[in-house]
């Protein structure tokens, strides 16, 4: 089962035990959110992470509250 949480945020049971991941990627919301609010920089984070931009991240921390 697939959930559309946001335009770009994404939950489906096939998929990381359906935690909530970025659309298209296997990438964790949750894990996203961590790395930030650790102090990682946006550019870090999307050079780490391929197919990451700035727009998703973003969205992740608009909408972080109860999806990680």
């Amino acid at each position: 089962m697939r959930v559309e949480i946001s335009k770009r945020i994404v939950a489906d049971t096939e998929i990381c035990h359906g935690k909530p991941t970025f659309r298209g990627t296997r990438i964790l919301v949750g894990d996203i959110l961590e790395l930030v609010a650790a102090g990682e920089s946006a550019g870090k984070l999307m050079k780490s992470y391929p197919g990451l931009t700035r727009d998703m991240i973003r969205e992740a921390l608009d909408r972080g509250q109860g999806i990680s």
